[in-house]
């Protein structure tokens, strides 16, 4: 009974798979207001990518980081 169980998981994640991907699920998700992209970056986010750049940068010393 267990290896026909775990043969139905795999089954029933790979259909939630496919339908997550499906073209009518990403339309119908683009409707919905949490899934809609932003034209622009929020103000926050792009101060802490330049922080995060700036360490980078101060991290690296001018050497290539490996």
């Amino acid at each position: 009974m267990n290896g026909n169980n775990g043969h139905r998981r795999v089954e029933l994640a790979n259909d939630i798979r496919r339908q997550a991907g499906s073209e009518a699920t990403k339309r119908f998700l683009r409707t919905l207001p949490v899934f809609r992209l932003e034209k622009e970056m929020p103000r926050q986010l792009t101060d802490l990518l330049d922080r995060l750049d700036g360490a980078e940068a101060e991290n690296a010393g001018g050497r290539r980081r490996q």
